[in-house]
């Protein structure tokens, strides 16, 4: 059995519903689509609504929940904010007898804030991205070969689990399963502060006594370094926001860091800074 063919067995041939169709939101719909799934989309304005379905990204859509009537299965694919503090339109216009996911960076805010507020639920993370945003982002296999995180508690039913997993092997991503709060300290450390470090660099390199010569000189190094902190301000804020308590920890580790290349440099101890560099050259292929 193939895994599409076990998705579509564990949906009953229902569609799936989708709350929110940016960048996750519409390509979960595009490859769910693809794979035989209906999907039906609940978006904020219509005109999101209109976009999407003209861009094929749902068979369905509208302003109004009752488009996920039937949905056995919704995947919140929304902001940050909206996970952490769900508005009562949101809790009330999820079918009550679905299975809920939510596609969020940051797990256990959101836990903390769904999962007792709703029958039936799992917290779920994919890795994936780009720097595009809105109805018009959604890329189809943007999933794949990517981790499909889940932070289940205990508190689960085994098979809304199964299908979760399901979804994620259906969508050939890489199913990994961990607790909430080591998901939030390792992508606090892989995703999140990396922003705020790009972001600081650009900084830095901006109040420079000669910045013009500097931005003259920057190339694809400079480019490679400091892409995600030129990135959406208000996604950087949210993630700092949520998962405040990893991205402080992170940050006074990376402090840490610094200041002993400082030190190494300012002592003029350069057979020691060769061997920090080449500590880093050595672990950095672990993380690709």
């Amino acid at each position: 059995m193939t895994t599409a063919t076990e998705l579509l067995q564990r949906l009953g041939g229902r569609p799936v519903g989708v709350v929110g169709l940016g960048l996750i939101g519409g390509s979960l719909g595009l490859d769910l689509r693809q794979l035989g799934v209906a999907v039906r989309g609940w978006a904020h304005r219509p005109a999101t609504a209109e976009r999407a379905l003209a861009r094929g990204l749902v068979d369905q859509a509208s302003v109004h929940p009752q488009v996920l009537q039937d949905c056995p299965l919704v995947l919140l694919a929304l902001p940050l904010d909206q996970l952490v503090s769900p508005s009562l339109q949101l809790l009330q216009g999820l079918p009550p007898e679905a299975l809920v996911m939510d596609m969020g960076s940051v797990k256990r805010p959101v836990l903390l804030a769904l999962q007792d507020r709703l029958p039936r639920f799992v917290a779920c993370h994919p890795m994936a991205g780009t720097a595009s945003a809105g109805v018009e982002a959604g890329v189809a296999g943007l999933f794949a070969g990517r981790p499909w995180v889940l932070t289940p508690t205990g508190q689960e039913d085994p098979e809304d689990l199964a299908l979760a997993r399901s979804l994620g092997e259906a969508l050939e991503a890489v199913v990994l399963e961990c607790d909430a709060a080591s998901h939030d300290r390792a992508v606090a450390l892989i995703s999140h502060m990396p922003v705020l470090v790009s972001a600081a660099l650009l900084s830095t390199a901006t109040a420079a006594e000669s910045p013009a010569l500097a931005q003259a000189l920057a190339s694809s190094g400079f480019a490679d370094t400091t892409r995600i902190g030129g990135g959406n301000p208000q996604l950087g804020t949210l993630m700092a926001r949520c998962n405040r308590e990893g991205v402080l920890r992170a940050l006074e580790d990376y402090q840490r860091q610094l200041e002993q290349l400082r030190c190494l440099v300012s002592s003029d101890n350069w057979e020691g800074l060769e061997q920090h560099l080449r500590s880093a050259q050595a672990a950095r292929p672990g993380f690709l």
